[in-house]
């Protein structure tokens, strides 16, 4: 097959911990072509959809993992599969970007569905499944936060279309900042934020789990540092080791069905405790962590549900 990444520049990436390079890795290994380009050379051409890019080859050779060929001028509907990788914000940048991909859709697999990723970023799917979730408001007004404060005491404040741990707090019953917090976001960004009850059980470890093609296929615990609230690994947090709970299966099997449905093909879920507090369709990660703890080959079960997908 062609594959084509949309992805931030592979040149840079950490080969031993980012999802799109082992994809990419894995994809080489079964015989497919592979090419290279970044979101800034997508483009829609008097009815194509194109994009300038690299054909290009991987290895696992620190400061040598790649090979990019001249740059090409090419029709994204020669295409077998497209892979939608770049890393968030979740702006308008990227929302123009899933808009191009969808009109592919007779064509191309494109993977993630772009328009299901752009109608469930990260942090609003999971209203869809109020009894996983613990205790949420999203508004950008500031009285209807300070109420849910008010009701929950110890919450955690962050903005909606945020990633990688990136402006998260903890405000708890004492704390008086969330005007000051509130006047921040406000002044610099338009979006609303995300108010959640805090969750103790962050201290164990927030949970995330990967669901290939709507079913789970392991996880990992991300433990926050010493003095950290969050446990994103952009932010320190230290990878361990655990299984799948009972109740991480409950999760699992009411939320797998619609991310089949939608074509959510590589997802990782987060779960602190008993609740689910984001379902990530944007940009994954974490596959590499799981196969070193586990010894199973998830870029395989992912590349095994697109083939039969095709």
């Amino acid at each position: 097959m062609k594959i084509a990444f949309q992805m931030d520049p592979i040149t840079s990436v950490d080969i031993n911990a980012d999802s799109s390079f082992r994809l990419a890795e894995e994809a080489r290994a079964r015989g497919h072509e592979l090419f290279f380009y970044g979101p800034d050379q997508l483009a829609y051409e008097e009815g194509r959809i194109t994009a300038k890019g690299h054909r290009m080859t991987v290895r696992r050779v620190h400061g040598d993992h790649v090979d990019l060929g001249p740059l090409e001028h090419v029709n994204l509907a020669d295409f077998d599969v497209i892979w939608l990788r770049q890393d968030p914000p979740f702006d308008m940048h990227y929302i123009t970007s899933t808009h191009l991909l969808d009109r592919l859709k007779d064509d191309v697999l494109v993977v993630n569905d772009p328009f299901w990723v752009r109608n469930y970023p990260e942090k609003l799917l999971v209203l869809d499944f109020p009894q996983l979730t613990p205790p949420t408001t999203i508004a950008r007004d500031l009285e209807t936060i300070k109420a849910f404060k008010a009701k929950h005491g110890d919450v955690i404040l962050k903005p909606l279309y945020g990633n990688g741990g990136a402006g998260v707090f903890r405000l708890d019953a004492n704390d008086r900042n969330l005007t000051s917090l509130h006047e921040l976001f406000t002044g610099f960004s338009r979006e609303p934020l995300i108010v959640q009850k805090f969750l103790p059980d962050v201290s164990n470890g927030d949970k995330r789990v990967i669901l290939v093609d709507g079913e789970p296929v392991g996880a990992i615990n991300r433990v926050p540092a010493a003095g950290e609230t969050r446990s994103n690994m952009h932010v320190g947090g230290r990878p361990e080791k655990i299984g799948l709970t009972e109740r991480d299966l409950e999760i699992c099997a009411a939320i797998g069905p619609l991310l089949r449905e939608k074509g959510q093909v590589f997802v990782g879920i987060d779960v602190i405790g008993d609740y689910l507090t984001e379902i990530n369709v944007t940009s994954p990660t974490g596959i590499q962590e799981l196969e070193r703890f586990d010894s199973v080959n998830i870029a395989e079960k992912i590349w095994q549900a697109i083939e039969a997908k095709l």
